[in-house]
């Protein structure tokens, strides 16, 4: 089927591109969602402002992600998580916490697919972070793991317990035979 692209689409095809898909990929899942139209004579007629819509979204989505890049690259993180006794953490930061305290310093919704840690940190230290933004622009974001004792929890006094309940005794009576 050719269909007219209305939005870019990864993969696929940029908007007011005019391509030949397979009809199921159209049918159910570009139309639907209003992703492409059909090439129609209509259609055909409204390439040019369809490329040119495309275009001024690019340049605005570009310029968007060089102001949030220019945001992140001057942030500097602080994560602090629980050692065990030999020093490494219980568990590790992995690239999910990096995009939330990205994206609550930032304001803005970044997906942790987007940050590319080279491994799960395990030990405290100075570390950086890959953050690709779209449009081909990516930064790099600095951040200090730091490690929390448990031993401080650990020494903590003990709860008293609570006094026992008095123990009630429930007498029986024994059923009247006859």
């Amino acid at each position: 089927m050719r269909v007219i692209f209305l939005t870019d689409v990864a993969g696929s095809g940029r908007a007011g591109e005019v391509k030949d898909v397979k009809d199921g990929y159209a049918r159910n899942f570009l139309l639907p969602k209003k992703l492409a139209v059909a090439a129609t004579h209509d259609q055909m007629q409204r390439i040019a402002s369809i490329s040119k819509a495309g275009e001024v979204r690019r340049l605005k989505e570009e310029q968007d992600a060089r102001a949030l890049s220019e945001l992140l690259s001057q942030l500097s993180l602080v994560f602090t998580a629980n050692l065990g006794p030999t020093g490494r953490f219980y568990g590790a930061i992995t690239s999910t916490q990096v995009a939330e305290e990205l994206s609550r310093l930032a304001g803005r919704a970044i997906d942790r697919r987007s940050v590319l840690l080279a491994e799960p940190i395990h030990e405290p230290g100075s570390y950086q972070a890959e953050v690709r933004l779209g449009q081909g622009i990516s930064t790099t974001v600095n951040f200090t793991a730091q490690g929390q004792s448990q031993l401080a929890a650990v020494q903590q006094p003990p709860v008293e317990a609570a006094p026992a309940e008095a123990a009630v005794e429930v007498q029986e009576s024994s059923p009247d035979v006859r």
